[in-house]
């Protein structure tokens, strides 16, 4: 389901992501990392003479198609023994029960079957070392991609795929590419078990109710917002720098008067209070078990504001000195 479309289906677009003067320096970037048949990018791998690397054509027809082409080119990079660079390959990678397609900036095949992914970032490398939480979404962007790589690999005799990728930024505050090594193996575990815990697309589409569809072409935007509505939501702050129906998600919950709004830290300490308006009856004495700890620090907070509310009612406010 293309979720973007949705949310402005529904009325509610989402906003956010990555500036466009950051996109077309990404994209200026890595294309001058690749000019000339990826010649300053072999370069960075320390390889002698970068114009006799294969750079193999992955073109095809739809993701399948440019899947099993980067397959094939990569098993007969393997049995080459040659350096091959594979520009924007497309991988496949079981996600719940149904492939994702993912496309590393590009990987390269060296001459003993080890293959390495390659992240292209424009985010300087000053010194030597760079943003490290930069660096640390970039690694875990990576190791879905190494991921999917070793998809390829256990079918292929004598690959390897490399646990860590190479880095490619802008060094200093040059446009002149710099590489360093980023070790992923822990960034791979932590991927490993996410997925492993991930709830399949068929047990998900099971709990749906009958009839649910949101299909943009054949439903209404009245008919979209009802099946959306059929669906629970678990909205937080978080969602808005990650999810395409934030937006949406977030009047509901507002209108709903649901204490997620506030934040999940907030969320966990009110325990079993779940909306604003509960908070502030519990507050209030008007609800809520006085033995639950968190109606109890509720009360104690009511009473500590009216006494300094009480305290300052016969204070002038300040003046202002002219």
């Amino acid at each position: 389901m293309d979720k973007a479309a949705l949310a402005s289906a529904l009325g509610s677009p989402g906003t956010f992501g990555q500036s466009q003067f950051a996109f077309m320096r990404g994209n200026a970037f890595e294309a001058k990392v690749k000019a000339d048949g990826g010649k300053e990018l072999l370069r960075l791998l320390g390889i002698d003479d970068p114009a006799g690397a294969l750079v193999p054509d992955l073109a095809a027809a739809g993701p399948e198609g440019r899947a099993a082409r980067t397959a094939l080119a990569l098993r007969e990079a393997t049995a080459a023994g040659a350096w091959t660079l594979l520009d924007h390959p497309l991988l496949a990678l079981d996600v719940a029960g149904s492939p994702a397609y993912v496309e590393p900036d590009a990987v390269v095949v060296g001459p003993d079957g080890r293959w390495t992914v390659v992240e292209i970032k424009s985010f300087p490398m000053i010194d030597a070392s760079a943003d490290s939480s930069k660096v640390g979404a970039a690694a875990r962007q990576a190791a879905v991609y190494v991921l999917a790589l070793e998809r390829v690999a256990a079918v292929t005799d004598a690959a390897q795929v490399a646990p860590g990728i190479l880095l490619v930024c802008p060094k200093d505050f040059s446009n002149l590419p710099t590489a360093s090594v980023v070790d992923v193996r822990k960034q791979l575990s932590v991927t490993r078990r996410q997925l492993a815990r991930l709830t399949r697309v068929e047990d998900i589409a099971a709990a749906l109710p009958e009839g649910v569809t949101f299909d943009l072409e054949a439903c209404s935007a009245d008919e979209l917002t009802a099946a959306v509505e059929s669906v629970p939501h678990a909205y937080a702050p978080d969602c808005l720098a990650a999810c395409e129906l934030a937006f949406h998600c977030r009047d509901r919950a507002r209108q709903a008067g649901a204490v997620q709004t506030l934040g999940r830290s907030v969320r966990g300490e009110l325990g079993g209070l779940t909306t604003v308006g509960g908070v502030l009856a519990a507050a209030r004495g008007e609800a809520g078990d006085p033995a639950d700890p968190a109606v109890a620090a509720l009360r104690r907070a009511a009473a500590l504001r009216a006494e300094a509310l009480a305290g300052t009612a016969g204070v002038p406010e300040a003046g202002v000195c002219r």
